[in-house]
């Protein structure tokens, strides 16, 4: 069983009934898990859905309640593991940063990173896979190749 980080473009995207890609989000999901296959979200990624979900849609949010955000959450937690944080993930972020010379918006990026290789997890789901630099041991897969791929 291959376990796949769902990055947090892909958890707004299949929340967002207005979005050009949520059929292809939750299409995605689906199959994942009908491979018997494993999606998973760490607290980084919720924590960016909730900045994007609860902030104005003038200003590319969803313009969702805190309620609402907090329900939407609560069902994501229902539905995949929850990677906990451990005290491993600072260095290895440390190290990448450090090592690919990382700046600016993409040190959040690599922090996923970072978290997948001290969690084992081998795959990240994105619709931005040029977000991330290639590292060892880490597969960045964007879901239109996932479905491309079944």
């Amino acid at each position: 069983m291959t376990q796949y980080l769902l990055d947090t473009n892909i958890l707004l995207r299949a929340a967002d009934t207005s979005s050009a890609t949520y059929s292809l989000a939750n299409n995605v999901i689906t199959q994942i898990v009908e491979t018997a296959n494993e999606c998973v979200i760490i607290p980084q990624v919720l924590i960016e859905f909730w900045v994007v979900a609860t902030r104005p849609l003038d200003v590319n949010g969803l313009g969702w309640t805190p309620a609402q955000a907090t329900n939407y959450v609560n069902d994501l937690l229902d539905n995949f593991t929850l990677i906990a944080e451990t005290p491993d993930i600072f260095p290895l972020w440390f190290q990448l940063v450090t090592i690919y010379n990382i700046k600016g918006k993409r040190t959040h990026d690599i922090r996923l990173l970072a978290v997948m290789k001290a969690s084992n997890i081998t795959h990240l789901l994105t619709f931005n896979p040029d977000d991330f630099i290639p590292i060892p041991n880490i597969t960045i897969v964007h879901t239109q190749d996932f479905i491309n791929s079944q």
